[in-house]
């Protein structure tokens, strides 16, 4: 099997695309199953190198080399040693080479699996390269929010950025460059919460969330998107009661207007979670307890909490209850 298995990865390189082509689909067959996924790792320094060529490829050749390296970077140990041969680049420009959807999709999946290892994290962000840092998620970000607006297929074509986004957000490093004002990358990918597709509004509510772990040194870039921020985390908790004019006198237009009709709830208890971790995070801070206050938030995970049925959402509203009485602040106005 061996012999055979070395003489179909030689096939990868051939100087026939029609060769390539047969080659690289009974590879992406093989990955389907843990049965071919075992001897193809175990041959990973010839395989690896082979399949990440071939997506610079065209489609015909990068799509099932995409799909197949997919199957492959599930494994962290794969995954480290794809970025360790320049996957993460590779991917990045084949993706904007091409302007064929089919083949953005799976190279958007590859670099999902890649950055869920703090190398292909930083490889993406582009770590210690001062002039482009960053460079790698302004345009995913791009693409993200751009094509919310245009997608009318069932194919949500950039939605595991979202995926990408969680990712990058667990290091310090990507929520720097997330949390920076001038790129303004936090901002846009917020704003994609309204988004009906349920991979793209975990995923913002997860970047959230993480981004919020800096809040004691980055509060105040938090802040400075606080129109966006605070809908994105109060209306996900809110309930669906109609809120009275005097509570709603209380908020911002943008909170104030959508809590003065029922609403259909956020039906994922993780969303919700995610959402009253971040203002907890937020709410350690003396200036974002304040924050809080300023557009009645306290009332509206009052109201919220009532409503709430899940055991492990509701500890997570107690648990910023307790932080604002812990603080003598529950009786604010």
């Amino acid at each position: 099997m061996a012999t055979e298995l070395d003489e179909l990865l030689g096939f990868l390189s051939s100087p026939s695309p029609q060769v390539k082509k047969a080659a690289v689909d009974i590879v992406r067959g093989l990955t389907g199953s843990d049965e071919g996924l075992l001897p193809l790792a175990a041959r990973a320094d010839v395989a690896l190198p082979a399949l990440s060529r071939l997506i610079r490829d065209s489609p015909e050749l990068s799509v099932p080399a995409a799909e197949a390296l997919i199957n492959l970077s599930q494994n962290p140990t794969l995954a480290d040693k794809l970025v360790s041969l320049g996957a993460v680049p590779t991917a990045m420009d084949a993706l904007y080479k091409h302007s064929d959807q089919k083949v953005a999709r799976p190279l958007i999946m590859l670099l999902a699996n890649l950055t869920q290892v703090d190398s292909g994290s930083a490889a993406l962000l582009q770590v210690g390269d001062d002039k482009m840092e960053g460079l790698y998620i302004s345009k995913l970000v791009r693409s993200f929010c751009r094509s919310s607006s245009v997608e009318s297929t069932a194919e949500d074509t950039f939605e595991h950025v979202a995926s990408i986004l969680v990712n990058i957000s667990k290091v310090q490093a990507g929520r720097k460059v997330l949390l920076d004002p001038k790129r303004g990358l936090l901002k846009q990918v917020i704003r994609q919460f309204d988004s009906t597709n349920l991979l793209r509004k975990k995923g913002v509510s997860g970047t959230i969330r993480n981004c919020c772990f800096e809040a004691d040194s980055q509060l105040q870039n938090l802040l400075l998107i606080s129109e966006f921020l605070w809908p994105a985390l109060l209306l996900p908790v809110a309930g669906n009661k109609v809120y009275s004019d005097e509570d709603r006198s209380k908020m911002p237009l943008e909170l104030g207007n959508a809590l003065s009709h029922v609403r259909e709830q956020v039906d994922d208890p993780e969303i919700r979670k995610q959402a009253l971790e971040a203002i907890y995070l937020i709410s350690l801070q003396e200036a974002g307890r304040r924050a809080l206050w300023s557009v009645n938030g306290p009332r509206i995970l009052q109201v919220g909490y009532e409503d709430e049925e899940d055991p492990k959402v509701m500890e997570a509203y107690e648990l910023i209850g307790s932080l604002l009485v812990g603080n003598g602040e529950v009786e604010q106005s």
